[in-house]
């Protein structure tokens, strides 16, 4: 057989004809265009080699640089050209010497550009850099100074100017003679300024302070303008800035050392981007770029560095108050250490708030953390509140993991000897979901991904095909839900409350009895719905033992209990417990309550409410309900408006869980016994045969509020007509309402109107209803007696003469 047949198909002679003839047309045509750019060109090389040797024969040649030379080396230099000899050389020789130099470009070209002659036109960037290349300074001779002025720029480039100053060096004897001498002036200008100052008057040197301090503002308010209208060029300056908080002067130093700090503060916020920094690895340090790049890349180093400086001097100003350390300057007194400190932390806590992206935020953390522990009121309270607004605007949880983790260390460190304040602050931690335990884990359903082998036994070819399709869609899917940063989250909140609870377990084991147990009680009351399971029998029998210890409390009983029936309220359905014991408890607390310092712990007793009578209203008795409804109305009769508002909601959810309540709205008696309100077991006080006539009594309440829930629970809480309450009361909480009628402003809300003035007014309308001749005989009767002249001595005489003919005995 022969060879393969070609399968490409071949093209007819009429189409190869075609294509050659418009290959011939492109050819010629290219050929035109090449010889008309070389046309082009070499017009324009003859154009700029004319243009080159003309101002080579009219420029006459000029030096870098001018010296001027002094008279005797003038005179030496003539000697020693008249003790030349002139026989070497010929007048021919020397005017063909002259014409070659004239002709010759090389010799005769400016010799600060540095691009040829017949290179063309250059670019203004090429001559400035080319000019900035160019060393600032001379090497200084012994006898001359070189000073650079401002360069001069025409048509062919940068013309350097310079100019030589002569210096007077005195000999070697002259100065070894004033060295001596020299030192003393300075001291004694150096004490001479204490004098000058003690000679004005008090209100010269605060004006001559004012002028200072006011130069050294403009002084700040330029160098900061500057760098944040141009950062990248202008980066430089922050070092000119940072090197004002040595301040030196003692009248001004403290005011601009704070100046220069907060002043930094606020263009590090501004200025710093919004991502972190890494350094480069030599790799890419070696590797060119493009000049914009490189200029970021500055931008970011001197940023970096300068930032860290600042911090380092922050951090050092605190440890200087701190450790009570006096400077060898002593330009600011120890007693204005502690101004500097608190405006260093002020300066370290915004940081911290602005920027916990950056770089460095870790460091500011570690430093922040000890000062929570202040003893300086202000100091902590700045540092606690920073953190617990980082907690709060926290959503990823990298920088709470890291704040916890101090916290953490420092209390293990100081064997438990901290603030309560520093504690409290975890309260603010946003953790509302963690990782689950593995083995529910194991019991959730997974969606299983099926291998190739059990794709092709179990699926056709057009199922395969769809069932990758649908695969690669989930796959978007979940990239798109950014289930990657859901997780992660997860198990940073997760690592984060492990070390929580792993502080609050030692307080518990080894400091019971320190002022931290309120801190750690109402930590565990706010996270123990979020421990594991194997914890729960552990921790309920601690907070048993502590509560029965007679130790704590009411605001940590209360939270203990809250505590307990946070944990049986999560994960704790599972265990089957009857918290009989923690019912008796609060039951038992809830009449050492008043209008006083406990007011405060009834939104603990509402919480605590809500979840053992609400939310376990399944696994609570009839008669255990209607003992709480009945103490409760107690309760509000001598608490706050905010109290009895929030009391009074919390029995109204009382009685639509418990509708059988309403016996408690009924005179007659529904059971054999009677009320025993003493007792302290809700469920053996018999609260069925009472009845709450506290509420006839909050019907006549100053505020407005209560009276409304008074008139509404007393017509058994309907949630139609007219005892119903509006919107507004009905769907809020009693912790929300507890805190809306709150009176911490000693003000009411809504206002409570002012009592009614008891003045009794005249008797005007009774004259109406009296019968119409009885009123006109009262009106007569009232006429004649204002008519009537009334002479009482007249009537004294006569009764006087009756007295006088009285018989006698």
């Amino acid at each position: 057989m022969g060879p393969p047949r070609s399968k490409k198909r071949r093209p007819t002679f009429r189409r190869l004809l075609k294509t050659s003839g418009v290959k011939l047309e492109n050819k010629l045509k290219n050929r035109q265009l090449k010889q008309q750019n070389v046309a082009k060109k070499q017009r324009k090389e003859q154009k700029k080699l004319r243009q080159a040797v003309k101002d080579a024969v009219i420029r006459t040649p000029r030096p870098l640089e001018t010296y001027r030379r002094r008279p005797d080396e003038e005179e030496g230099e003539e000697e020693f050209l008249e003790t030349l000899p002139t026989d070497m050389m010929e007048d021919g020789d020397l005017q063909q010497m002259t014409a070659m130099a004239r002709q010759a470009s090389f010799i005769t070209r400016d010799l600060s550009s540095c691009g040829p002659v017949h290179g063309g036109k250059k670019r203004t960037s090429d001559v400035v850099r080319s000019y900035e290349k160019v060393p600032r300074k001379m090497a200084r001779t012994e006898e001359k100074e070189v000073i650079h002025l401002l360069p001069i720029k025409d048509r062919t480039g940068v013309i350097p100017q310079s100019v030589e100053r002569v210096v007077n060096k005195p000999s070697e004897d002259e100065e070894e003679e004033d060295e001596g001498p020299a030192d003393e002036p300075e001291e004694v200008e150096n004490e001479g300024e204490p004098w000058s100052l003690a000679g004005l008057s008090a209100a010269e040197r605060e004006q001559l302070r004012a002028q200072k301090i006011n130069q050294m503002k403009l002084r700040i308010a330029s160098l900061g303008s500057a760098i944040i209208s141009d950062p990248v060029h202008n980066i430089k300056r922050l070092k000119e800035l940072r090197g004002m908080l040595m301040e030196s002067d003692p009248c001004v130093a403290v005011t601009i050392r704070k100046l220069v700090m907060v002043s930094l503060m606020e263009i590090f916020k501004d200025v710093a981007p919004t991502y972190r920094i890494r350094p480069l690895t030599p790799a890419e340090k070696a590797v060119k770029v493009k000049k914009e790049t490189q200029q970021l890349r500055e931008f970011e180093e001197g940023l970096v560095s300068q930032y860290k400086f600042y911090l380092e001097d922050l951090e050092q100003t605190i440890k200087d108050w701190k450790q009570k350390k006096k400077k060898r300057s002593q330009a600011v007194g120890f007693q204005s250490y502690r101004s500097l400190a608190e405006v260093s932390a002020r300066c370290l806590c915004e940081l911290l708030l602005a920027l916990p992206h950056f770089n460095f935020h870790n460091n500011i953390i570690v430093a922040l953390v000890p000062l929570m522990n202040d003893p300086v009121k202000k100091v902590s309270g700045m540092c606690c509140d920073a953190f617990k607004k980082l907690f709060h605007q926290d959503k990823l949880g990298e920088a709470s993991l890291a704040t916890v983790r101090v916290i953490s260390g420092l209390v293990k460190s100081l064997n438990y000897n901290v603030r309560p304040e520093l504690l409290r602050t975890l309260l603010s931690l946003r953790i509302k979901e963690v990782e689950m335990k593995k083995d529910i884990e194991d019991t959730a359903p997974k969606k299983k991904f099926m291998n190739n082998k059990e794709k092709k036994k179990q699926l056709s070819r057009m199922q395969r095909k769809w069932k990758k399709a649908e695969e690669k869609l989930d796959k978007e899917l979940l990239e798109a839900e950014a289930s990657e940063s859901k997780e992660k989250k997860i198990k940073l909140h997760t690592e984060t409350l492990n070390i929580v609870f792993l502080i609050y377990f030692r307080i518990l084991k080894k400091a019971q009895k320190s002022v931290l147990l309120p801190a750690v009680l109402e930590g565990l009351a706010n996270f123990s719905h979020l421990i594991n399971l194997e914890f729960f029998d552990d921790l309920l029998n601690v907070l048993q033992s502590l509560i029965q210890s007679g130790d704590l409390t009411n605001r940590e009983t209360l939270h203990c209990i809250q505590a307990v029936f946070t944990i049986l309220s999560g994960q704790g359905d599972v265990l089957n417990i009857d918290p009989l014991n923690f019912y008796s408890q609060l039951y038992r607390m809830l009449p050492r309550l008043h209008a006083g310092a406990p007011n405060d712990d009834i939104i603990i007793v509402l919480r605590c409410l809500d979840a053992m009578l609400t939310r376990r209203r399944k696994q609570v008795t009839l008669q255990r309900a209607m003992a709480f409804v009945k103490r409760l109305s107690t309760l509000s009769l001598h608490v706050l408006p905010n109290a009895s508002v929030g009391i009074l909601a919390a029995n109204r959810a009382a009685v639509h869980s418990f509708p059988k309540c309403d016996f408690l709205l009924d005179n007659e008696v529904q059971g054999s016994g009677f009320y025993l309100p003493e007792l302290e077991e809700p469920e053996h006080c018999n609260a069925q045969n009472t009845a709450l006539w506290e509420l006839h009594t909050l019907q006549r309440h100053y505020h407005p509020v209560v009276r409304q829930f008074a008139v509404h629970l007393s017509r058994g809480a309907p949630s139609e007509g007219s005892a119903a309450l509006g919107v507004k009361l009905s769907r809020r909480s009693p912790v929300e309402l507890f805190g809306d009628y709150s009176v911490k402003d000693m003000n009411f809300n809504p206002p409570v109107a002012p009592p009614a003035t008891k003045k009794k007014d005249r008797f005007t309308v009774g004259a109406t209803l009296l019968d119409a001749e009885l009123q006109s005989r009262v009106q007569s009767v009232l006429t004649s007696c204002e008519e009537a002249d009334l002479d009482f001595t007249t009537v004294a005489q006569h009764t006087h003469t009756n007295i006088g003919t009285l018989p006698s005995k």
